[in-house]
């Protein structure tokens, strides 16, 4: 399989050069030239699988450079009962609904469902394509990607990694994640602003000709391990896939039954799997987007206009707190064609806004459909959700919670959902506690203990281990200093 730019259809590239670069030369996402088919025979015998191979099966799909042996063997390691325990993604079912729980991982984050396997194929990557020099991983986070990549590239040979977040856009646990994180070849480091200010600098200095010779002559080069490389959106799929034919192990559905997807959005790789997914054939049908209160996403799949120039609002699901979807260039893509995806980016970054065409429209239509809540509507939905079914959800999924709820309610459409869970309620246990009326008296730490005692739920190890280790990593800088630390890692 070859791969293109998503703004030129000059070249054709490997998967392995493809997730060695992550970003085209030209500032655009690469993209499959065409997607691999997905029939009923397929998820037949996939439905038999183990994750693991499930995983090796979709990823051979799409990465064709590598070996089958290479895959299996990669996945077994990634998705082993000590990283995810007995299944990496297990269903939890909600009366008609299952929550799709992506968060069992060693950061209890559902980025860790690909930056497990991720750090090895790059680096295997590297061998492929005859790369003499060292990849140096550099990566905006809103939270969760970042401990994730930092947990999955520490140590690995030939690859470093530098991670930006924004001072006080990410959650005391995730800071405090990152901050303590083990590893001879890792760097983390603050930035004063917002996620989009930490995205927006790391694609500059991604896009800085100065930072590439000057890391060329140390024998390095830049590469991604955000959604923006196919690396790490490409075994996002399997976890769509594994719960489809987990639905049809279990005989919950039959194939060829219709189920819809509901996903807490921010940077819009996690849901664009998904979409992928029903483009190789996957029986799935509405693609249910759920903002919180930045919801530019929202406005964009009821408008046709994407339109970044609105107040930041920092909210208690601080992953979601992103106001330009990187990986939305991908969707234009595939639902609109080069010249249309060019002219709409060239658009955002000279105004901070675009509108697609009509017809465009009717075409995300027919897969996609957008609701937000607001904070306490986050809150009620824990509430709820508690009550009801006695399930503890964190604000992320809530979110994607309170989406369903509404899509069903304006549409009148039964069929089942798969919810998307992207973190551990007790990566965010403060606003988890607000909401369920739980009293603590203290810091993060003791909201967990409160919020573990009142419900019985258990603490992550990764997480209940935290509070007796010692930050690594405590600097802030402003982001035009970016630059002056990836040069000087």
């Amino acid at each position: 399989m070859n791969y293109r730019s998503t703004r030129s259809a000059d070249g054709k590239y490997t998967s392995a050069q493809v997730i060695k670069q992550g970003l085209a030369a030209d500032g655009g996402l690469f993209v499959p030239t065409s997607l691999p088919t997905l029939d009923e025979t397929a998820v037949a015998a996939l439905s038999k699988m183990n994750y693991a191979d499930r995983a090796a099966y979709v990823l051979g799909l799409f990465l064709t450079d590598y070996s089958e042996d290479e895959l299996s063997e990669m996945a077994k390691k990634a998705y082993s009962r000590r990283n995810f325990g007995c299944n990496p993604a297990p269903l939890s079912r909600l009366e008609n609904d299952y929550v799709l729980e992506l968060w069992h991982g060693p950061t209890s984050a559902f980025k860790d469902m690909a930056l497990q396997i991720m750090p090895m194929l790059l680096s295997k990557s590297l061998e492929k394509t005859g790369e003499k020099r060292d990849a140096l991983i550099l990566v905006a986070t809103s939270g969760d990607t970042g401990k994730a990549a930092l947990e999955g590239y520490k140590n690995v040979p030939r690859v470093s990694i530098q991670v930006f977040y924004p001072e006080s856009g990410v959650s005391n646990i995730q800071k405090r994640q990152m901050q303590t994180q083990e590893g001879r070849n890792v760097g983390v480091c603050a930035i004063r602003g917002n996620f989009d200010d930490a995205q927006s600098g790391v694609k500059a200095i991604f896009a800085d000709k100065d930072v590439a010779d000057a890391l060329d002559a140390k024998g390095k080069f830049l590469s991604s391990a955000n959604s923006i490389n196919f690396g790490r959106l490409a075994p996002q799929i399997v976890y769509y896939i594994s719960a489809y034919c987990d639905l049809i192990k279990n005989k919950q559905i039959a194939y060829g039954e219709r189920v819809n997807v509901c996903v807490p959005t921010g940077n819009f790789g996690n849901i664009l799997a998904a979409y992928i997914a029903k483009r190789m054939g996957l029986p799935l049908g509405r693609l249910i987007c759920a903002s919180n209160s930045n919801n530019v996403l929202t406005d964009f799949f009821d408008t046709g206009v994407y339109d970044r120039n609105r107040p930041f609002h920092a909210t208690v699901s601080p992953s979601m707190d992103i106001l330009i979807s990187s990986n939305l260039e991908r969707l234009l893509w595939f639902a609109a064609g080069e010249e249309e995806t060019k002219r709409c980016m060239n658009e955002l970054a000279s105004s901070g806004r675009y509108a697609v065409s009509p017809a465009v429209k009717a075409e995300l239509d027919m897969d996609f459909v957008a609701f937000w809540c607001d904070e306490n509507e986050t809150k009620a939905e824990i509430r709820r959700i508690y009550g009801e079914f006695n399930y503890l959800s964190d604000t992320h999924t809530a979110v994607a919670l309170n989406a369903a709820r509404k899509y069903k309610e304006n549409t009148g459409d039964d069929a089942k959902i798969i919810i998307a869970s992207t973190a551990s309620p007790y990566k965010f246990a403060p606003a988890v506690c607000s909401a369920l009326g739980i009293d603590y008296d203290g810091d993060e730490f003791a909201a967990i203990d409160a919020l573990s005692g009142r419900t019985g739920v258990p603490v992550p190890e990764n997480l209940a281990s935290l509070l007796g280790k010692a930050p690594r990593f405590t600097d802030v800088i402003e982001r035009g200093d970016m630059k002056e630390r990836v040069l000087a890692f």
